[in-house]
């Protein structure tokens, strides 16, 4: 990913999400949002949260291990499988088709919810079955790898890269925020993310989180 324009002259922005994670949804909903201010194009990767914490589950809440060893693996196996069988270009439509439904209308992460988005972006519904398939875990690691080892071990999704001004990748975790900015406030939040991003040495900007994600 070291190229630094798309084929019709934009900005790429790589862009590694987990589809489970409502965080990396709202992210997600403004970068969309920031293609339409910005002369940027994002390119859709997965990342796992459960190949992320995999050699710490004993650690962590009982509420939130559940979910990683129940959950988390389903949803984003399928997405690896509709891209190595269908390309590229269908991640993205692919993960706002499932996000609407496990996030914007609650739908939870359910076999239902996963065919009902393979149906809305004309993608065979066979590939639900991948959910308990190991069959492209090679891939889904290789691109969680891909996108964790930009920012390091200790963060989450979503993972963002952007070429910077000496051509070489910039890249961080978040931003977390709610609601997803729209418009001018969309563009503002991506203009000084790239500015503080791009300091060499800077790591971290972090305050308490007193809200929910909203979705609208």
């Amino acid at each position: 990913m070291s190229d630094n324009t798309t084929a019709t002259g934009r900005t790429p922005v790589d862009f590694w999400f987990d589809p489970l994670c409502p965080w990396a949804w709202m992210t997600s909903r403004w970068m969309l949002e920031v293609e339409k201010v910005r002369d940027v194009a994002v390119r859709w990767h997965v990342m796992s949260l459960a190949v992320l914490n995999e050699d710490r589950l004993d650690e962590l809440p009982e509420e939130y291990r559940d979910m990683l060893e129940n959950q988390a693996w389903g949803p984003v196996r399928v997405v690896i499988a509709a891209q190595q069988k269908h390309g590229d270009d269908i991640v993205g439509p692919l993960y706002t088709a499932l996000g609407t439904r496990f996030h914007d209308r609650g739908e939870g992460v359910t076999r239902e919810a996963v065919v009902d988005a393979l149906k809305e972006v004309g993608l065979p519904v066979e590939l639900a079955d991948y959910a308990d398939s190991d069959a492209y875990d090679t891939e889904l690691r290789a691109s969680h790898k891909e996108g964790i080892d930009k920012v390091g071990q200790d963060v989450g999704t979503p993972v963002i890269a952007v070429p910077g001004a000496d051509g070489e990748q910039i890249a961080f975790f978040g931003p977390v925020v709610t609601p997803a900015p729209k418009g001018e406030e969309a563009a503002r939040l991506w203009d000084g993310t790239l500015l503080v991003a791009s300091v060499p040495g800077f790591y971290e900007i972090k305050r308490t989180r007193t809200q929910e994600p909203i979705f609208d």
